[in-house]
């Protein structure tokens, strides 16, 4: 049974994707350039759906756009063991600790600060004072 192919704004509605999204996952290289008809519009098939979920959900994850671009490199080769896919699911996973401490780094700080201010003058504002400060960056 063939499927008859898919034009660009049904390829959006299956997978909840907007139309310049589509076209930019095209220009970068994440989705390969679609055949097109006689007048010019892009047609698309059920892989092309399929493709567009797995970039979905890489970056509902965070995977950046090269770590995204490196796993459908991996999934085109689906004989090769997995080690790969870990390494960088593994990566991914210490950047996102490290953004969560950043994070949390930074509530502590604001917490500080709030827990500082006197509700007085603009003028002696412990929160006015400390965004106004230059500090180091922290290393």
């Amino acid at each position: 049974m063939t499927i008859a192919p898919m034009m660009i704004g049904q390829l959006a509605r299956e997978t909840a994707t907007k139309v310049t999204t589509i076209r930019f996952y095209e220009t970068i290289g994440l989705l390969a350039a679609p055949p097109r008809t006689a007048s010019g519009r892009r047609t698309y098939a059920s892989g092309d759906a399929q493709r567009l979920h797995f970039i979905r959900n890489g970056r509902r994850l965070g995977f950046s756009i090269d770590e995204i671009r490196s796993l459908i490199h991996l999934a085109e080769n689906p004989a090769q063991d997995c080690s790969a896919a870990s390494a960088i699911a593994a990566h991914h996973l210490a950047d996102v600790e490290s953004r969560l401490a950043q994070l949390a780094s930074l509530r502590d700080e604001l917490a500080a600060l709030t827990r500082s201010c006197t509700n007085e003058q603009i003028a002696d504002c412990r929160i006015m004072q400390a965004i106004g400060e230059v500090r180091a960056p922290k290393t």
